[in-house]
């Protein structure tokens, strides 16, 4: 018998096999706050990897870039990342810049990568409405770095599985959205219902 109280898995649970989410986006796209919606419909675990980086480290973000500089941080990202590629049916909300070292991306492509992408001005707005501790954008002129940090990084954040852009979706719409999306990049499962069957003659 099944608890009606419980309910039904996502039928894409089975599809995905354990494989992990990870979402990917500039700073301020919401990867976290649609990142914890997606987890619970997929019945998944949720992972804020900058928050495993500060829990790792014992200091938050900011002290890491001021102490060990971006060089540090990013090494410490990279090694964070490797050890939750050790684990399964996990939703993992990035840090911005994790798609600027390319071995990270041997991590990422083991599971599916989707790309939240807030037009320019949306995630400028969001920004400045939660500046947060964000030590790129401590500059003189907060747009303008923005606008370097995108050009340097869409191309990066194009190699992921799946691109989204983002208007003004709830979390809880961006994760149905990301729900919708995934199915047109899964391989079909082999042998499972509906697909191709094949027998020697």
């Amino acid at each position: 018998m099944t608890d009606p109280s419980q309910p039904l898995p996502h039928p894409l649970k089975a599809r995905l096999g354990g494989r992990n989410l990870y979402l990917v986006g500039m700073m301020g796209s919401g990867k976290s706050s649609s990142g914890r919606p997606l987890a619970a419909s997929l019945g998944y675990g949720f992972v804020d990897a900058d928050a495993v980086i500060e829990q790792v480290a014992g200091r938050s973000i900011p002290q890491l870039f001021e102490e060990e500089g971006e060089e540090g941080f990013r090494g410490l990202e990279s090694q964070v990342l490797q050890a939750i590629g050790q684990r399964h049916s996990l939703v993992v909300a990035t840090g911005g810049g994790i798609v600027t070292r390319p071995e990270n991306w041997g991590v990422l492509h083991q599971g599916l990568v989707v790309w939240l992408d807030p037009d320019r001005d949306q995630l400028l707005q969001r920004l400045r409405r939660d500046p947060g501790e964000r030590p790129l954008l401590r500059s003189a002129d907060p747009a303008a770095t923005l606008d370097t940090l995108l050009n340097a990084r869409r191309p990066l954040y194009a190699e992921a599985d799946v691109q989204l852009t983002i208007g003004d979706d709830t979390p809880d719409e961006v994760a149905q959205r990301v729900l919708d999306a995934i199915p047109a990049v899964l391989n079909p499962v082999q042998g499972a219902p509906g697909a191709p069957q094949t027998t020697a003659e």
